[in-house]
């Protein structure tokens, strides 16, 4: 497996602060598609999963690992996610693991609190799935995973 500095150069990864780094999602997709053992996790909630989409993966022949960062509606924190995807990955820390949400800031979150973990090659994809908002006051098309017509569905 490839170090972070290794995947930075190739994939365009920007730094951060705690955790390996900002990924855009046309880079997150490259990574998808080419290395084997990265992952996305996708840690909005279940309503945003249900109601407003997530990332199709069938293309790369992968799935989507969904396990909510904050519960809806109180929006608390789980203080198990960390065991919770680590239980889902199996105890596999090298490999790098991309967190999304709507925007980019609970993956971010959720991103330091892996690197914490032990998981070195844990990344954020900026932008998330939707985005910021545009002039209109909407989601979806000014940038992050639907604007780059990257693969998605709904249930």
């Amino acid at each position: 497996m490839p170090d972070v500095k290794d995947l930075a150069s190739r994939y365009g990864i920007a730094p951060a602060t705690g955790y390996a780094g900002d990924v855009s999602p046309q880079a997150a997709w490259r990574m998808l598609s080419e290395l084997p053992e990265a992952i996305l996790v996708d840690v909005r909630t279940a309503a945003e999963w249900n109601f407003v989409g997530f990332p199709d993966l069938s293309p790369v022949g992968k799935q989507l690992v969904e396990i909510e960062w904050q519960a809806f509606p109180a929006m608390k924190v789980d203080p198990d996610f960390a065991g919770k995807l680590d239980q889902r990955l199996g105890g596999r820390r090298d490999a790098p693991v991309l967190m999304i949400c709507r925007s980019g800031a609970r993956s971010a979150a959720a991103a330091a609190v892996m690197t914490a973990a032990g998981y070195a090659n844990s990344f954020n994809v900026a932008n998330g799935f939707e985005g910021p908002l545009d002039p209109s006051g909407r989601r979806g098309g000014v940038a992050g995973w639907k604007s780059d017509g990257l693969p998605w569905r709904q249930r």
